[in-house]
């Protein structure tokens, strides 16, 4: 789901040497407690400045040419900050059509502290939810045109799923009102559909969750509104480039950490920031579970297994990394304004690597 989410875990990690807790609902909802800060010595060695001057090259001029880019187009394509548009009701479900556990309450989720790992049927029932999913999210890349709505986007979406025989799965999910996430521009993820005409120029990521047969399918992709500048192009490819970095660490016994070091050093290659703030997550029959999937660098310990299903979903940024949620505790957006791009594949496990199931 969107950045699905780290909504629900209960979790310390230790950093410089102090044990901290992430509460399960601030996580999904953007009030991550952690400040993370680097340590800087102030003795720079000779040895340290060479090296730095080292890695300049290719990296620095591609940093050059991205600050000049922003120059350029702040100035000349400034766009009015994303708003809030009239949300409509939630879109009625079939009584005949399995829904998850969650529905009817408006209380978030725990996260499960169960890795998921599959048998063969459940796997087949994985291939199914997940291939539902990709091709619903494609479906709605082709509806993504200037001065249409994002709610006419969750209309269609919701229809193709239950004509499927499938429930949205966000629909409900901790009292989110809408069938599907649409980001626009600076916000991050957890979009909700509203009102609000998209315009050219615009860039949208739609998060498709469905939950077929007893099982989640969850996939997302970045799209473009009519006419968009290069910089703004390069940064969804890069995106999209850093999510397949990721995948291609996985196989059975991979640490985890491996992840977010690949996504990390490709996006910095770019200047480009990666939030730290949403991670992935283990699905299957339960929507979020253990293990949560760190996009940046980190020392998240555990291995992956042979079987096992998660998202990886990274989202990048052209300047902070820094967030901030809207009232609706779901919408969250850049703190300096600047856009955000966001891919997610689910995939399974394999002795010699990773299947993306998110794909037909």
């Amino acid at each position: 789901m969107a950045h699905a989410t780290a909504s629900l875990l209960h979790l310390s990690s230790s950093i410089n040497g102090e044990t901290k807790s992430l509460s399960s609902s601030s996580q999904l909802r953007g009030n991550y407690p952690f400040n993370f800060c680097s340590s800087k010595n102030a003795n720079f060695t000779k040895k340290l400045v060479i090296y730095a001057k080292r890695l300049s090259g290719l990296e620095e001029a591609l940093r050059i040419r991205r600050e000049r880019e922003l120059r350029g187009s702040t100035t000349a394509t400034r766009r009015p900050p994303l708003r809030r548009g009239r949300v409509s009701q939630r879109l009625p479900v079939p009584d005949d059509i399995p829904k998850p556990p969650y529905v009817g309450s408006r209380e978030l989720p725990e996260i499960s502290s169960e890795h998921q790992i599959h048998d063969a049927e459940g796997i087949a029932r994985m291939r199914a939810a997940c291939e539902l999913a990709a091709r619903v999210v494609d479906y709605a890349g082709t509806l993504v045109r200037p001065s249409v709505t994002t709610n006419e986007i969750d209309k269609a979406v919701h229809q193709m799923i239950i004509d499927a025989g499938a429930y949205p799965s966000p629909l409900g999910y901790g009292g989110f009102p809408k069938s599907v996430c649409t980001s626009v521009n600076e916000c991050m993820c957890h979009g909700i559909p509203d009102s609000r005409q998209l315009q050219n120029g615009d860039i949208i990521n739609i998060d498709v969750t469905v939950y077929l047969n007893g099982y989640h399918g969850d996939t997302s992709k970045t799209f473009f509104c009519g006419d968009v500048s290069e910089s703004i192009k390069r940064l969804v490819k890069v995106t999209e480039e850093c999510l397949h970095y990721g995948i291609a660490v996985c196989r059975d016994g991979a640490l985890f950490r491996k992840i977010g070091k690949r996504i990390s050093e490709h996006a910095e290659k770019f200047g480009y920031g990666v939030v730290d703030r949403f991670v992935g997550h283990g699905i299957g029959t339960v929507f979020h579970s253990e293990p949560l999937i760190f996009h940046h660098r980190n020392d998240k310990s555990g291995s992956m297994v042979e079987g096992q299903t998660f998202t990886i979903e990274p989202i990048l940024t052209l300047g902070s990394t820094e967030c901030v949620t809207w009232e609706d505790n779901w919408t969250t957006l850049t703190a300096d304004g600047s856009l955000a791009a966001q891919f997610e594949h689910t995939i399974l496990i394999t002795k010699t690597g990773a299947e993306i199931l998110t794909t037909y």
